[in-house]
């Protein structure tokens, strides 16, 4: 509800006698989310089209929350994306063409990309957040840090732990299992992706 009474978002001056909602960031900012989105769903799928309908997904999902995250909307949008990968890979992997469906053409790498999305989930909710910044996102430990408000070496000591359970996961192929998803929710009244 808006300070005079009526519905929707409120005008801000922009500083040239116009009007702007608090959504012209959001446009300012959809180039690099999107890529940003982009890179962590392909890393994660490994097709273009996946990735583009998860960025996109993403992004959608972050223009609703936009008042909140606009100061600092990459690391939110990056966890959305990364999350909403696996949760397709997970979906895909469900139809597995039998010989009698046709010829096709299989991901040289599906197994080892599924092993990896079934891993990731099997990772405590502050390893994956870690996981997929520094790892998948390609951010520096400085910026894991200030995205989830920690210190650097806490960044390096999750990213290891992490990345020694991945690989336990992933050569013992205990990497299937029940999945928990994550209940908790941010301080500031954002989901937690």
């Amino acid at each position: 509800m808006r300070a005079d009474g009526r519905r929707g978002r409120a005008p801000v001056a922009d500083g040239e006698g116009g009007a702007r909602t608090a959504l012209d960031g959001f446009a300012d900012a959809f180039p690099r989310l999107s890529i940003l989105a982009y890179q962590v769903a392909y890393r994660v799928l490994g097709d273009r089209g996946d990735a583009e309908d998860v960025a996109q997904e993403a992004l959608a999902r972050s223009v609703l929350y936009w008042e909140r995250l606009a100061d600092r909307p990459e690391g939110w949008v990056v966890r959305v994306a990364a999350n909403l990968a696996i949760d397709r890979y997970r979906r895909r992997r469900r139809w597995v063409p039998r010989p009698s469906d046709g010829p096709c053409t299989v991901d040289g790498l599906l197994a080892e990309r599924l092993d990896l999305a079934r891993a990731l989930r099997r990772l405590p909710r502050r390893q994956r957040e870690v996981t997929v910044l520094r790892y998948l996102a390609d951010w520096s430990e400085q910026d894991v840090a200030l995205e989830l408000g920690c210190s650097v070496g806490t960044v390096k000591s999750t990213g290891s732990r992490a990345l020694r359970s991945l690989r336990r996961m992933l050569e013992d192929g205990t990497a299937g299992g029940v999945v928990r998803p994550s209940t908790s929710r941010r301080a500031n009244g954002v989901p937690a992706p």
